[in-house]
């Protein structure tokens, strides 16, 4: 059997073909890549840039009133979680009247997040329960609201046994 020689048609054919591919390749990468995720966070970097600049102003606010609000989380054995936080105003004296929410958020599964809604219990003391909280680390969130506005918000990682 007789072999058909290489020639320099051959070669640059087969370069021709082998780029060809690549580039190929390359471009339906790329367009499935900027179709599926736009390289963007939100969808409104201004309406972003306005929710951020109320956070400020709203962390501002929270910081002049100089509240002192504690929060305690305890896991118990039964996989049920409480939660009780302590509201006192700048001079010590409890706070009374606000509507405190609590969320668990899983760090790395937004799907496991828990509300935790909290009912006042005494003067400035408000707890409430979390049931089937898995152990881990979670972020503790607690949202203070008076007559509808937000005045007081907490974030802290949590490790619950």
């Amino acid at each position: 059997m007789a072999s058909k020689p290489l020639t320099g048609t051959k070669v640059f054919l087969m370069l021709v073909a082998f780029f060809g591919v690549v580039i190929g390749v390359n471009v339906t990468m790329l367009k499935l890549a900027i179709a599926t995720l736009p390289g963007t966070d939100v969808d409104s970097p201004y309406a972003a840039g306005l929710t951020y600049d109320r956070e400020i102003s709203a962390a501002q606010d929270q910081a002049a009133r100089k509240w002192q609000v504690n929060a305690h989380i305890e896991r118990r054995a039964d996989g049920n979680a409480v939660l009780q936080v302590e509201a006192r105003d700048a001079a010590g004296q409890p706070v009374s009247g606000l509507r405190f929410g609590g969320r668990l958020e899983r760090p790395t599964d937004k799907r496991a997040d828990l509300a935790v809604e909290l009912s006042e219990a005494g003067i400035g003391i408000y707890r409430g329960n979390a049931a089937s909280v898995v152990p881990g680390q979670w972020d503790m969130v607690i949202e203070g609201e008076l007559r509808g506005a937000r005045v007081f918000l907490s974030r802290n990682r949590v490790i619950l046994n």
